[in-house]
């Protein structure tokens, strides 16, 4: 069988054709770069292509999209370029069962199968057999080694590898093809670009008085002034953000070095009116969207997710975050040099209910996301615990100046606001 090979800058995924088509030449060229690239593989007489190939060596992936004869995607691998130059890890895998011609792609109620693999050997697959929302089932996946690495086929060598799906029996025969560039300007919001991890976002503007931001639920939230709830001494100069309900017994998740000191404790707040279903009148109320650690008034020039010492930013996918993990709704920020009285402190207080707790080591916090205070005699470090809105992972965003050096530490309690155009400015369309 005849294959039809095509290279692009980019693919479409919502008009399923490519976007700048380039010759073999130059498709060369940029996989030498690192540069993003795709190629289409279609079969005569077929509108919709076998499979696409995603490529991007700088963000170390390769994508491969399978489609069936409606044109919709039934295969999603995500293979990762990690330490082996030789060899990728099948990062990510979801395959789409559609029950009948009609079902759209990726259809919510679509039963489908999807596997996680990661370099050390665990895993997990998920099978959802009535779709999202369905039930699923989660295990650990049996994969031997060469189920979970691919070796790295040099440029113009990569095989069909969805073959066997499409009923090929015979190794398919590839004839190049070039098409004329007929794009122009940026390419279209529809196209695929390499998987990002999570993005800072708006996070200083949660901590300005008049900033407009919505949490996608609420249309319009206007920042209010942050509430200072006190001080944290952090005397170690070694600041530790964890789950303090999520302690494993190897320390706090994440630390981030500072000067030696005594710091402001801070949340950022946003004022809202909705409809209250229950009074039967508009009700305005304040939320909590962020809680911080200042260090220091200058504005932070950048902000950057912080890291645990084994995470690897190579394996994070679209919107993917690294963070601490909490089974309890609780975070903390502490002196990672007194983390183990400290701890103690915590467990014993807010755990354990304590009645008999000096109140020189231990403080509730009332009215506030922050919940309690807890000081170590010994060093004179503290811990801060604060609520989140929910179980999970949630990121650790550091702020630094332009010189480099930390200027803040931030936890978003929720998801990310968006922010909201300066009341009375205009939209040039």
């Amino acid at each position: 069988m005849v294959v039809e090979m095509g290279y692009a800058q980019a693919w479409d995924l919502q008009a399923r054709v490519p976007w700048r088509p380039i010759s073999v030449g130059e498709a060369r060229e940029r996989d030498a770069a690192g540069l993003p690239y795709v190629v289409v593989y279609r079969a005569a007489g077929r509108e919709a292509p076998l499979e696409v190939r995603l490529v991007s060596w700088r963000d170390h992936y390769v994508g491969l999209w399978v489609y069936d004869a409606q044109g919709r995607r039934t295969y999603d691998l995500d293979m990762r370029l990690l330490d082996d130059p030789a060899r990728l890890l099948h990062r990510y895998t979801v395959g789409w069962n559609y029950t009948g011609p009609e079902m759209a792609e990726s259809d919510e109620a679509c039963p489908r199968i999807t596997v996680e693999l990661f370099p050390d050997g665990r895993g997990r697959r998920t099978e959802e057999p009535q779709g999202k929302g369905g039930g699923s089932y989660v295990t650990v996946p049996r994969v031997r080694d060469d189920e979970r690495w691919t070796d790295r086929p040099a440029f113009g060598e990569w095989p069909l590898l969805s073959a066997q799906v499409h009923g090929l029996t015979e190794p398919p025969v590839f004839e190049i093809t070039e098409a004329a560039d007929d794009s122009s300007g940026i390419a279209p919001a529809t196209c695929w670009s390499p998987p990002r991890p999570a993005q800072p976002g708006p996070i200083a503007e949660l901590f300005r008085p008049g900033a407009r931001v919505t949490d996608g639920y609420h249309p319009e939230m206007t920042v209010v002034e942050p509430r200072r709830i006190g001080p944290l001494r952090v005397p170690s100069g070694l600041l530790a953000v964890s789950g303090p309900d999520s302690d494993d017994g190897n320390g706090p998740h994440i630390t981030v070095p500072v000067p030696p000191g005594e710091y402001v404790l801070e949340e950022a707040r946003a004022r809202h009116t909705y409809h209250c279903e229950w009074k039967g009148s508009q009700v305005t109320r304040t939320d909590t969207m962020a809680v911080r650690v200042l260090l220091s008034d200058t504005p932070a020039a950048t902000w950057e997710m912080a890291f645990r010492p084994d995470d690897d930013p190579r394996l994070l996918r679209e919107n993917g975050i690294f963070g601490f993990d909490t089974d309890g709704a609780t975070g903390c920020f502490a002196d990672a040099g007194a983390w183990e009285p400290l701890l103690a402190l915590f467990e014993k207080g807010l755990i354990q209910g304590d009645p008999n707790l000096d109140p020189d080591v231990y403080e509730d916090i009332n009215d506030s996301m922050y919940l309690l205070r807890t000081r170590d005699h010994a060093s004179g470090g503290e811990l801060a615990a604060f609520a989140t809105t929910g179980d999970g992972t949630y990121p650790v965003w550091v702020g630094r100046c332009e010189a480099g050096e930390v200027v803040g530490v931030v936890v978003l309690v929720e998801g990310m606001p968006e922010l909201l155009p300066e009341s009375g400015a205009t939209t040039v369309a």
